[in-house]
């Protein structure tokens, strides 16, 4: 059965690190206790590959046994798909699409910053991981897909291949701030055994 896990939407100025507006996880799949450092990961991830992928430009990237679909507007605004690999990456680029456009008409840009209330406040991305889980559900977005048809979308094979020359991620996990003591040692010993959260 296909999966997603989460949906992340991220804004990036023109300095400055990309910045996680909102996020919504299912991760009903992993054990109790691997959850909040599974979610760390993927906000960590999300954050990275938002980085790395030129503005008004869409990626594909397979991240051990997850794929993780990204798309950066023109204006800064992103969003990033975390699903299983059977999970069908045109409609996960559809998706991107439809949960930035409702992001955008219902958050004024001025109001893109991490923390905002307006940000925090927006629920679309809950209801849209909720009903996207099945595929089909795209059906009723062909008009976009056939849009989507004309752009066209970078699929790279590892996380390693979109860092910068000389970067590792275990470098970019050991300098962050952003995790946790917990995920730092809980993505040492899942790298160890190749296990679920391979995020390599």
């Amino acid at each position: 059965m296909v999966k997603l896990y989460s949906l992340a939407v991220l804004h990036r100025s023109e300095q400055g690190s990309p910045q996680l507006l909102k996020a919504a996880y299912d991760l009903s799949s992993f054990g109790f206790f691997q959850r909040s450092s599974v979610q760390e990961f993927m906000a960590f991830t999300a954050k990275i590959l938002t980085e790395r992928t030129s503005a008004a430009s869409r990626q594909s990237v397979k991240q051990g046994e997850y794929m993780c679909h990204i798309y950066v507007r023109a204006d800064g605004l992103c969003c990033v798909l975390t699903a299983d690999h059977e999970y069908p990456q045109r409609v996960a680029h559809t998706l991107l699409t439809k949960v930035l456009d409702d992001f955008a008409a219902r958050v004024e840009s001025s109001l893109w910053t991490e923390g905002n209330a307006a940000c925090a406040a927006y629920s679309g991305l809950e209801a849209s991981l909720a009903k996207y889980q099945n595929p089909r559900e795209a059906d009723a977005l062909t008009k976009v897909q056939e849009e989507l048809d004309e752009t066209k979308i970078i699929l790279h094979n590892t996380i390693e291949a979109v860092l910068q020359r000389g970067e590792k991620l275990d470098d970019l996990v050991s300098k962050s701030q952003g995790l946790s003591d917990a995920s730092k040692m809980f993505y040492k010993t899942a790298r160890k055994t190749n296990s679920c959260c391979n995020f390599g």
